[in-house]
């Protein structure tokens, strides 16, 4: 049988794992966390580790990356990482091709996302798709005519910096109103925690914003997207307001690229989509109302998780198996 090796460098998990062409079960998987001091040296070592323990003594025929920053699909040459340095002008392909003597397709973690959910995801059947993750970054990845599409030089899908809002706070990226620093969850969080700060501020006696307090004992420190996402739901309404300005955001962004592009599905996965059904609703609303009448798309939930960059480095390995 045809084994697969997965890897997936993520910005803050390694994971790897193996599985035979044509199942949908791992034989083996493994994980661990980035240590906080982690460099591409730290990074490839603990990945050695997790290999070593996956694979099992066996040898495999084929091996698939997914990688969290800028990589060139073409030559499988790891640009940088966000969040780990001393990746700069790392040629991850040709070192796993010469240590493990099997052949590799590396790609950034959105577009191999993107390629998981068309092979065995939400995708399945489409020629078109637009993947969106949306967690410490927003991101995304394409499917066209069937086939991931990088761009002239590797960057296609960064929906996350599309500005959506010109007058609206800087992003990392140095632009204002970002898709990304609007509707990433850390900034969810330091949206809400400024709000909060201004709200008690401004209007002491003011009710806005006391789940959200409750839920962290008073340390706004203690705030994350996922406890906005949770105060919102129990009807706080600062923290409902944050996540609205989140899913609006994110919803122009998609009803632009809709009016662009015309993907037959934009399909979502990522933590903050965990946000629940009002989210939900305002996106494909905004979307809706952004885009053109004529132009038709479905706004649907990524259906492989967390583990749609593992899935889609099994696509890739498939793909370049000899």
């Amino acid at each position: 049988m045809t084994l697969i090796l997965a890897l997936d460098f993520g910005g803050t998990k390694l994971a790897a794992a193996t599985v035979e062409a044509g199942s949908r079960e791992w034989l083996h998987y493994e994980n661990r966390l980035s240590p906080t001091n982690a460099d591409a040296l730290s990074d490839i070592e603990i990945m050695r580790s997790l290999i070593d323990s996956v694979l099992d003594r066996r040898k495999p025929d084929a091996i698939g990356v997914s990688f969290g920053g800028p990589v060139d699909a073409a030559t499988g040459l790891v640009r940088l990482s966000h969040h780990v340095p001393g990746w700069e002008n790392i040629p991850l392909k040709q070192l796993l091709e010469e240590e493990y003597n099997a052949p590799v397709g590396v790609d950034n973690d959105a577009n191999v996302a993107a390629v998981g959910e068309h092979r065995f995801g939400a995708g399945q059947g489409y020629d078109s798709l637009f993947y969106i993750t949306i967690s410490t970054g927003v991101g995304g990845g394409w499917i066209l005519n069937g086939k991931p599409w990088q761009g002239a030089g590797g960057m296609a899908g960064e929906i996350g910096h599309i500005v959506v809002d010109p007058t609206g706070p800087v992003c990392l990226c140095g632009k204002r109103g970002c898709v990304e620093r609007l509707a990433s969850g850390p900034y969810i969080a330091q949206n809400a925690r400024e709000l909060l700060e201004k709200e008690t501020h401004n209007s002491p006696t003011s009710t806005r914003g006391e789940i959200l307090k409750y839920l962290v004992g008073n340390d706004l420190n203690l705030i994350t997207g996922q406890i906005v996402s949770v105060a919102a739901a129990n009807g706080d309404e600062l923290a409902k307001e944050v996540l609205y300005k989140a899913a609006w955001a994110l919803g122009v962004g998609i009803g632009n690229v809709a009016n662009l592009m015309n993907p037959q599905r934009f399909v979502l996965g990522g933590g903050v989509t965990k946000a629940g059904d009002s989210f939900w609703a305002i996106v494909r609303k905004v979307a809706q109302e952004t885009a053109l009448p004529e132009v038709n798309f479905e706004v649907v939930r990524a259906l492989l998780g967390d583990d749609a960059p593992l899935w889609g480095a099994v696509a890739l390995g498939l793909d370049v198996v000899r």
